[in-house]
């Protein structure tokens, strides 16, 4: 893998919209901590078709309260360009300046078409730049391992340039614990001329069947060592916690030796994971 540098070393942390009255407020000193890293934004999950949407536009109103920076979730399927046009209109007079642009997840047995106006990402991403010119800094995702769903890795490949070339500014891996699935997809983006940091996503483990659930989904490859150190470790989840913290912060470190642009951690509401992570890679907070 080449050096992505000169792009500047970032971090950033996802959240997801909480349910109830309790869970804003853990989500809310969390982020305190969390925020305490000085991170360049906060990220924001949105869910297609109106699921989580106000949720997400009260979390992002918080944020932007507290002073910081803000990049929401903006899923395609399921709405029309006008729903998206009036959702970014509400982003901006809140001051974001940055987004994620995903298609977001099919419905159960569903295929595309009839789902709303725009079927894919670098559609949502030509849209964006078609009503709002360069006003959002756009973010989209990568998948190292290649999504789940693309019938080849160059199909891929070819799906992440047309993002790119639609006017990503930037984009965000899904997690992986194997590194050289990242190196291996960064020199085929820049084999392909593809300029763009493509910053690693970063899961903490600390539950491993939420874990081998979430990775079952998205697609996510466990290596066999992991899984097995894991599986060892039974229910005893301070041990399995350690263990994650260990694994994880190692190849954070590799990741940024070898030129990684910076880390996005998906912190699942959770701020202890990443905090000591960080503390590993000797990011202080500041007091």
């Amino acid at each position: 893998m080449k050096s992505q540098e000169p792009f500047t070393k970032t971090f950033s942390f996802e959240l997801f919209p909480p349910k109830t009255g309790a869970g804003m407020e853990k989500l809310q000193h969390n982020v305190r901590e969390l925020s305490r890293l000085d991170p360049l934004y906060f990220s924001v999950t949105f869910g297609a078709g109106g699921s989580t949407r106000e949720r997400t536009f009260d979390s992002v109103q918080w944020l932007a309260s507290e002073g910081l920076d803000t990049a929401p979730h903006l899923s395609c399927i399921g709405s029309t360009r006008s729903e998206i046009v009036e959702i970014l209109d509400q982003y901006k007079a809140q001051g974001v300046r940055r987004v994620v642009a995903l298609r977001g997840d099919l419905p159960s047995g569903a295929g595309l078409g009839g789902l709303g106006e725009l079927n894919y990402a670098n559609e949502l991403v030509g849209l964006i730049r078609e009503e709002f010119a360069d006003h959002f800094h756009i973010e989209v995702a990568a998948y190292p391992e290649f999504h789940p769903q693309a019938p080849n890795a160059n199909a891929d490949l070819k799906n992440f340039m047309r993002k790119v070339e639609a006017g990503a500014d930037g984009a965000i891996t899904q997690y992986f614990y194997n590194p050289d699935a990242y190196y291996r997809f960064i020199d085929s983006c820049e084999g392909m001329g593809l300029a763009i940091p493509v910053v690693p996503g970063i899961m903490p483990i600390t539950n491993y069947s939420s874990l081998m659930r979430f990775s079952d989904a998205c697609g996510a490859e466990i290596p066999r060592w992991i899984r097995k150190r894991l599986e060892a470790y039974g229910d005893d989840i301070e041990s399995i916690r350690a263990f994650g913290i260990e694994v994880v912060s190692g190849m954070c470190e590799q990741l940024l030796a070898q030129g990684a642009p910076g880390l996005h951690f998906y912190t699942m509401n959770q701020s202890v994971p990443t905090l000591r992570i960080c503390a590993n890679l000797g990011l202080s907070p500041a007091r």
